[in-house]
C-alpha cells in the first residue's frame, strides 16, 4: 500500500498563505509519498446542513483553493509525485474544457495525473455555475465520455445525453495512453456500473474497512459484468486519524490502522498532515513514517 498526502488545511502553517504549500509536495516526493491530493468547492453556499456525511467540517470562509491550478503549480515544482484530487466537482466544469485542461496538466507533468471525479453534494454550488443539480448524473456520464474520446479520437463526432460533438478536434492528447480517472461515488448498483465503465479507482468517502470491502466487492461484480479486468484497480481512502483524550491525534494509534485497510483493498492510503504536524519542519519525519508503516501494514 503506498500512501497519498492530503493537502487540507496547509495554508494554516504559514499564516494562511497558501502559495508555499506546493512546495512541500516536493518534501513529500522525496520522503516516497506516492500522490498528492485536494478537496474542490467551486463556491459555496450558506446551507450546510445539507452536508449528507454529518457536520460540515469547515466554516463558509474556508479557502478552497481549486484543484487543477494547484496541481499544475505542484507539477512544476516535483518530478515523480502524482496528481490527484479528491474530487474534483466535475459538472461545474464543461466537458471540452476538463478535457482540454486534464490532457496540458498531464502533458506539462509528463503522465502524472490520476484525477479523482465526483458529483458534490450542494444545490447552491451548482446553481451559481448556471448547471442544473438534478441532471449532475447524467453530465458526469457525458462528461466522461466525451473526455476519453477527445484524448484518443478527432474528429470526434458524438451524441449524448447533455453534449453533443460534431466533427470536434482537440489537441493536445495526455502523455497516458489511458488517463486514469478515479471516480469518487456511493457504491450504488448504478455508479458501480458507472465506475466499471469509466473507471480506473475508487474514492470511498468512507474510512470504514467493512464498507470498503463491500463496497470494492460490488464493483468487482460490476466489472465482470461489464467484461473488464479488475486487476490492477486502484482504491484511495483517508487513514481517518485516532484522537487521544485530550483531542489530539495518536499517530501510532492512526497507522496501526493502516493494515485493516490494505486487507480491505485500500491500494492507497491518505494522510492529512494538518492534523499530525504542528508545522512544516514535522512534515517530512510524519511523511517518512507513515510511508514506512503502509509498506509494512500491506
Amino acid at each position: 500500500m503506498r500512501v497519498a498526502m492530503g493537502l487540507f488545511g496547509l495554508q494554516q502553517w504559514f499564516g494562511g498563505d497558501f502559495a508555499p504549500v506546493p512546495e512541500l509536495a516536493g518534501i513529500a516526493e522525496r520522503c516516497g509519498v506516492h500522490q498528492v491530493s485536494l478537496t474542490d468547492h467551486v463556491v459555496m453556499g450558506e446551507h450546510v446542513e445539507h452536508y449528507p456525511y454529518g457536520r460540515f467540517p469547515v466554516p463558509l470562509d474556508y479557502p478552497w483553493y481549486e484543484p487543477l491550478v494547484t496541481l499544475a503549480a505542484i507539477a512544476g515544482a516535483t518530478t515523480r509525485i502524482r496528481l490527484s484530487a479528491g474530487v474534483l466537482i466535475a459538472p461545474v466544469r464543461p466537458a471540452a474544457l476538463l478535457a482540454k485542461q486534464l490532457a496540458t496538466l498531464d502533458v506539462l507533468s509528463r503522465g502524472r495525473v490520476d484525477i479523482g471525479l465526483g458529483t458534490g453534494w450542494q444545490r447552491e454550488e451548482f446553481a451559481a455555475s448556471g448547471v442544473d443539480f438534478s441532471q449532475r448524473y447524467a453530465i458526469l456520464d457525458d462528461q466522461l465520455a466525451a473526455c476519453r474520446r477527445l484524448w484518443s479520437e478527432a474528429p470526434v463526432t458524438w451524441q449524448g445525453r447533455t453534449l453533443a460533438l460534431d466533427r470536434i478536434h482537440q489537441w493536445p492528447r495526455p502523455v497516458q495512453a489511458r488517463l486514469p480517472i478515479w471516480l469518487g461515488l456511493a457504491p450504488t448498483p448504478r455508479n458501480c456500473r458507472r465506475i466499471a465503465e469509466y473507471g480506473d479507482g475508487w474514492i470511498p468517502i468512507t474510512g470504514q474497512p467493512q464498507q470498503i470491502t463491500a463496497g470494492l466487492a460490488a464493483i468487482r461484480d460490476a466489472f465482470v459484468a461489464a467484461g473488464r479486468d479488475f486487476s490492477g484497480f486502484e482504491c484511495r481512502a483517508v487513514l481517518a486519524p485516532v484522537l487521544r483524550a485530550d483531542g489530539h491525534c495518536d499517530e501510532a494509534a492512526t497507522c496501526a490502522r493502516l493494515p485493516a485497510l490494505a486487507a480491505a483493498g485500500v491500494t492507497v492510503a491518505e494522510v492529512l498532515p494538518i492534523r499530525f504536524c504542528r508545522g512544516p519542519d514535522e512534515l517530512a519525519g510524519f511523511l517518512e513514517r507513515a510511508v514506512a508503516a503502509a509498506k509494512s501494514g500491506a
